[in-house]
């Protein structure tokens, strides 16, 4: 299923694979260290699609990869100074993995995603039309869909096994699961993450409506921020010259898949649909738009 400049799955035989998430694959390099691949895999509605978006893997770990550099006086962060070829001998097995493997620290992570919302859109939409809150959180009566929020919040969610949903959370809840101190910890380092990077991408015509970090800890108990940052994936991006309050904004993400995958009868249970060529075009272009924007390259 790999073609060329395309990664469905990636197979080393030099490193043991320590497991596959909906986009990543994970490999153990000794014991303080790991190899994160990206590859150009996309779910949707929590299934992981057929067909893959050429260049995916690649764009979001330079946009992970710009993020980690510009926010590392906030929080420690999961990269290393290693470069790939220090890790990954065989040149062939080097070339499938350029621009999309890094070499991490191995870190205990936390069992909570830190999500931040700035705006009031998807699931924090539907939960302030029942409740006035989103999370628990009392927000002012009024305001429309889309709109920015007086101020972001942080609502925090448990993570779910492959192929089930995240479950959003109090941050009392979270308070139980980090201990008080970690999680207050963990809300204060998201909400100034996220304050700085929407600045820095509103900038650049980008408005980040909402965005999930995760975190972990190393054997002293420093928190760092890891996995993947401010990506198309991992977060909600508008452009700012079609944004509209009370309407859902495009986006720079899967909008394309999801408004495919919506006009089908499909149940949203595995196995999913194939994507048409048009569609993957189409999303692949979105991505690599959101990182010309952001990083400048």
């Amino acid at each position: 299923m790999n073609a060329p400049d395309t990664l469905y799955q990636s197979h080393l035989d030099s490193l043991p694979l320590r497991g596959r998430g909906k986009v990543r694959d994970i490999y153990d390099v000794d014991a303080d260290l790991l190899l994160i691949v990206t590859t150009d895999r996309i779910s949707a509605f929590d299934c992981i699609l057929p067909d893959p978006i050429p260049g995916k893997g690649r764009v979001l770990t330079a946009v992970s990869h710009f993020w980690f550099d510009r926010l590392g006086q906030v929080v420690p962060n999961q990269l290393t100074d290693l470069a790939l070829d220090q890790v990954i001998k065989d040149p062939a097995e080097r070339a499938m993995l350029e621009g999309r493997a890094i070499v991490v620290k191995k870190l205990k992570a936390l069992p909570v995603e830190a999500v931040v919302r700035g705006y009031l859109i998807g699931s924090g939409w539907k939960d302030y039309q029942r409740t006035g809150a989103v999370c628990g959180i009392v927000l002012p009566p009024g305001l429309r869909q889309a709109e920015r929020l007086p101020e972001a919040i942080f609502t925090p969610s448990t993570k779910a096994e492959l192929g089930d949903h995240d479950e959003n959370v109090s941050f009392e809840r979270c308070a139980e699961l980090l201990g008080r101190a970690l999680a207050e910890q963990v809300r204060d380092v998201s909400l100034a993450l996220y304050t700085e990077a929407a600045a820095h991408a509103l900038e650049r015509g980008i408005i980040i409506a909402d965005t999930k970090f995760e975190f972990g800890l190393d054997a002293a108990g420093v928190l760092h921020l890891i996995d993947e940052v401010l990506t198309p994936d991992s977060s909600r991006f508008w452009p700012v010259d079609q944004y509209q309050v009370g309407i859902s904004p495009p986006s720079f993400d899967k909008q394309f898949v999801r408004d495919f995958l919506e006009s089908l009868s499909w149940n949203k249970q595995p196995p999913a649909p194939h994507l048409p060529a048009d569609v993957i075009a189409r999303t692949a272009e979105k991505y690599r738009e959101a990182e010309e924007r952001l990083t400048r390259r």
